[in-house]
């Protein structure tokens, strides 16, 4: 974009969220963040930044949905919303289809009805399911294995049929693993880096062959801010990831060697369970050649200095959390 926009961003007060609209705010959009309320993060960054509007708005209560297009008449939507993850989803299902389906639904109405044609829709690998291949790109047959898979296809059909219908343009940008700084779910690497900060062994019993495509953060939300740009695009999707897989053990390595002493191990006595107890279907890389010759995209992170990058961040932030003994009186 050329010019200056204001880009209505849903979920923003979430970790990719907040990032997104951190990004847009940055190069002079207006950003319209709504949330199901407003985080202080973000209230203190509204302060600061006459470019941004929060609202507490509900995806899955129509009214005010449309009330938001209404009053803030965005020019385009990076919709983020959703129950991520693939164990949060299988503990609540119904929820998950409500706010990911049925929030996305109630998104696209009112954009048809104000005239909005343009939305992001952040999607995942969970919508292919098992890989059925080392290396997959978008033409991959969507058979997701898991509650959270099912209802991000059902919302990418959904802006399908919108976009055949009534003329929107529903653009799904497929991330990966993606980790980084404050990662808000206890999962690796966030697990591995924390423990070795602290100087505690940390042992993942299972899943060390798993191979996955692991992004950071920043590398996510270029490529989201890229498909946003885009004059006109002849796909309404996109793998953006890094287009190679290292497996839960070479993660660990990862951590071991910019941590001098780090202790973390993984086990390869079975398949991978997200949380320890919800099997991860079969991963791999992600083929990000479309996005390349599409958008431009070009992660600027491997895995190495993206637990570099996260390290350095999280090594700050424990440091500002007081140690009990400087509590003691």
């Amino acid at each position: 974009m050329t010019t200056s926009k204001t880009i209505l961003v849903t979920g923003a007060c979430g970790w990719l969220g907040t990032a997104i609209a951190q990004a847009l705010l940055a190069r002079g959009d207006r950003v319209v963040a709504i949330d199901l309320v407003v985080s202080p993060a973000m209230a203190a960054l509204a302060s600061q930044q006459q470019l941004l509007v929060n609202a507490a708005i509900d995806l899955g209560e129509w009214h005010e949905v449309l009330r938001a297009f209404q009053t803030f008449r965005p020019d385009a939507v990076i919709h983020a919303a959703a129950v991520v993850g693939v164990v949060q989803a299988a503990d609540i299902p119904l929820k998950a289809l409500r706010v990911n389906v049925e929030g996305a639904i109630n998104l696209f109405e009112a954009m048809r009805l104000s005239g909005v044609r343009r939305v992001v829709q952040i999607s995942t690998e969970e919508t292919y399911g098992d890989f059925q291949s080392a290396v997959i790109d978008e033409e991959h047959p969507q058979k997701p294995a898991s509650v959270y898979g099912v209802t991000k296809l059902a919302a990418e059909h959904y802006g399908r049929v919108y976009s055949r219908d009534h003329g929107l343009e529903c653009i799904n940008v497929r991330t990966c693993w993606v980790y980084g700084p404050h990662l808000p779910r206890l999962r690796m690497p966030r697990t591995f880096i924390e423990a070795a900060l602290r100087g505690e062994p940390f042992h993942q019993e299972d899943g060390g062959n798993l191979a996955v495509d692991q992004v950071y953060i920043d590398d996510t939300v270029a490529g989201v801010l890229l498909a946003l740009d885009k004059p006109h695009h002849s796909f309404d999707a996109y793998n953006v990831a890094t287009g190679v897989a290292p497996t839960l053990r070479d993660t660990a390595d990862a951590v071991n060697r910019a941590i001098p002493g780090a202790r973390i191990t993984v086990g390869d006595t079975g398949p991978y369970h997200h949380g320890g107890r919800v099997l991860s279907a079969v991963k791999g890389a992600l083929d990000i050649g479309r996005a390349k010759a599409e958008l431009g995209y070009q992660p600027r992170y491997d895995l190495q200095k993206g637990i570099e990058a996260t390290i350095e961040a999280t090594r700050a932030a424990m440091a500002k959390i007081p140690s009990p003994s400087r509590n003691r009186k």
